[in-house]
């Protein structure tokens, strides 16, 4: 009995060691190691991937044509489908890293690594000396730094791996921010002859700039040799970020704080915005992006007055222009908080989709006829499609109406659909087909899915729909190239067109045009970075607004196109000068426009947006600057230093010099003069307008 019982536990011992045998792990393995003993896999893997990877390594430039000797630091995983994927690369040059990644990209696909019997992942690191030598794993012999563990649930929270952060976001479908400066950086490089870029769809995506101009690395060379946590963060880097295998993101703190004095009406001026970023990818296709701001601010008089005037009717609300709803804080100065942000999915190579609360503008020009980012943000969905020689912007939008309210208390919304169809005809000529259409939700009606069609002819469906259904728009851009440093662009829009009218010459009420004509200058005179640009722009009277007194093309009684409304005719010249971390900018605006009298805009002479057109002053012979005619001129000049590249953190100081001259004084417009110094230290991901 007791051999008996001794006979089954050498049995069982060997049956356990027998299975324990089987749990090995076992490197992925090339072809020429299929046939290899299981002791041999580890070298015969080091020994393929050094034949394969010299093989398909090509030595760049700036290594074969000088005496560079230098190394890379290489992190890569063989996945479970036996794929090599690079995790990190970093070299001196950004050649180098560059022409590895191209050999990885032809590397063969392999037998992937097992453990238990079952495909899994090795993830290696190792040194390789530049020029790459023939035996570099006989001196440098790659490291495991992830080996393969028997599948549990258990290993679930140890299998996350930070990994060294590249930066994403400089190949990510994120929007690049709106930000004036920011665009002019990069603007010279989208414009060359025969570049097959649309520039008028703003904002950019990252990775839609990259092939032209490669923010990070132009980023990186601003980048100060800073050693403590505090110095990277504050002078070069995001305040953290965090990249695994199939995820990133980044997290700033945010400030907008400025503080000057309106010397024409002895005002102290301030601004304190504290604001959160959080931006990232999950895979890759979805990105987001994040920013709540919370802000008070007192500005000089002129812009204090106009916050008043765009609140609602009756009611102590204010609207900080650009920004958001606001209210009265400490008496003279004003609350506002403000929230943004989005999701982006890439469908496809040529489809893009966007949903989220935010701003875009349609055009090549500092102002924009057709869409701008004056207005506050508003919810959005937008379509982007790029085929060929052709770019496709759907946008639907859903605006508020601050004067009228649902039952339920909550402002009115309208909704807004538009194309915007870009066309490179030649290497220098772009045009460009705009379209919009507005209309209300009405009691009976509710939404019309109509308007949901992203490729049909908007005035056919307001039509179909009854002649007072809506609200609708037309347009045509171009741009030209000229050469590679000048260009000229324009955008003619047709509000409600009427043909007759037209054909008429006799100045009639409904031919409600917009024109923009301008042009730019890159390196100006030879001089690197120097940019200039000449822009004018003129809408007629009663143009954006409508009689049934809420389809007005605004958001938040704001204009969503040119800041001035209708009724206009501007002049403006701009410069631009940035050298490494400084930049300056000047700008000169000379403007006409015509007023309404009365508070109530009864007669409505068409510049108030909300006016009832039924009150016209009349048929024929309007004029631009007919009413209380006004002249202004603005300039402004600001001087700054680039704190962080990465985040676009500036310290600046700005001057603004504003000459108001009207025919008639009244309470809602006078004769003003204003003289307004600011000192700020700014996180430049938004434009502020203060050219009113």
């Amino acid at each position: 009995m007791n051999k008996l019982f001794l006979l089954s536990c050498i049995l069982l011992t060997l049956h356990v060691a027998a299975q324990n045998a089987t749990l090995i792990k076992k490197y992925p393995k090339f072809p020429a190691c299929q046939d290899s003993a299981t002791s041999d896999d580890e070298m015969c893997f080091k020994n393929q991937f050094q034949k394969t990877l010299f093989s398909l390594y090509q030595e760049p430039d700036v290594v074969s044509n000088s005496n560079y000797k230098g190394s890379a630091q290489l992190i890569f995983e063989v996945n479970e489908k036996g794929e090599f994927k690079i995790i990190y690369v970093k070299a001196e040059h950004k050649e180098i890293e560059t022409a590895l990644e191209d050999a990885f990209s032809k590397m063969p696909k392999l037998t992937p690594a097992t453990y238990d019997g079952n495909p899994t992942y090795f993830q290696f690191r190792t040194p390789l000396p530049i020029p790459l030598q023939p035996n570099f794993q006989e001196e440098n012999n790659a490291e495991v730094i992830i080996e393969p563990k028997r599948k549990s649930i258990q290993d679930e929270y140890n299998k996350i791996v930070n990994l060294p952060y590249q930066n994403k976001q400089n190949e990510s479908s994120l929007n690049i921010p709106l930000s004036h400066e920011l665009y002019s950086r990069f603007d010279p490089e989208m414009n060359l002859i025969g570049t097959n870029a649309h520039t008028a769809s703003k904002p950019y995506k990252f990775k839609e700039v990259k092939p032209y101009y490669n923010l990070a690395e132009e980023n990186e060379k601003l980048f100060y040799d800073k050693k403590t946590w505090f110095g990277r963060k504050f002078f070069n880097e995001n305040t953290a970020r965090i990249q695994g295998e199939d995820y990133w993101f980044t997290f700033d703190i945010a400030a907008d704080l400025q503080i000057g004095r309106d010397e024409g009406e002895s005002i102290n001026t301030y601004n304190n915005t504290r604001a959160g970023i959080i931006q990232g990818g999950l895979g890759e296709k979805l990105n987001f992006y994040s920013v709540i701001y919370e802000s008070q601010g007192r500005f000089a008089g002129y812009y204090n007055d106009l916050a008043r005037s765009l609140g609602r009717v009756g009611s102590s609300t204010v609207v900080i222009p650009g920004r958001g709803i606001g209210e009265v804080y400490k008496d003279t100065g004003f609350d506002y908080p403000v929230v943004e942000g989005y999701l982006n999915y890439e469908a496809t190579n040529f489809l893009d989709l966007q949903f989220g609360t935010g701003k875009n503008f349609i055009g090549d020009g500092y102002r924009s006829l057709f869409l701008s980012d004056n207005a506050s943000p508003n919810a959005y969905f937008k379509m982007n499609t790029t085929f060929w020689k052709f770019k496709y912007t759907s946008i639907w939008s859903s605006p508020r109406n601050l004067n009228t309210r649902t039952e339920g208390g909550a402002y009115t919304t309208k909704y807004v659909a538009t194309h915007y169809l870009s066309y490179n005809v030649t290497e220098r000529l772009n045009i460009g087909l705009f379209e919009s259409a507005l209309f209300e939700s009405e009691p009976n009606r509710g939404f019309d899915w109509n308007f949901l069609n992203p490729v049909i002819f908007y005035n056919m469906v307001e039509y179909a729909t009854g002649t007072r259904a809506g609200k609708s728009m037309i347009g045509l851009s171009y741009k030209y190239k000229w050469s590679n440093k000048i260009n000229s662009y324009g955008q003619l829009l047709i509000d409600e067109l009427s043909v007759n009218d037209v054909t008429a010459m006799n100045d009639s009420w409904k031919n409600k045009f917009g024109l923009q004509l301008g042009v730019k200058y890159f390196d100006a005179f030879k001089v690197k970075n120097l940019y200039l640009q000449l822009e004018y722009n003129q809408v007629r009277p009663y143009t954006y607004s409508h009689n049934t007194l809420s389809l007005h093309y605004t958001h938040n009684n704001q204009s969503l196109a040119h800041f001035w409304g209708a009724n206009f005719r501007e002049l403006m010249l701009i410069t631009r000068y940035k050298k490494d971390r400084y930049y300056g900018h000047a700008k000169f605006i000379l403007g006409e426009r015509g007023f309404e009298p009365s508070a109530d805009s009864n007669p409505y002479y068409g510049s108030d947006l909300f006016g009832d057109e039924r009150n016209r002053i009349g048929d024929n012979n309007i004029k631009i600057g007919q009413g209380n005619k006004a002249t202004s001129y603005y300039a402004e000049f600001e001087f700054g230093y680039l704190v962080n590249p990465t985040t676009n953190l500036k310290l600046y100081m700005n001057l603004i010099h504003r000459n108001f001259d009207i025919a008639e004084n009244n309470a809602r417009n006078f004769d003003r003069k204003t003289s307004w110094l600011n000192l700020g230290f700014r996180t430049d991901i938004f434009n502020w307008y203060y050219d009113y």
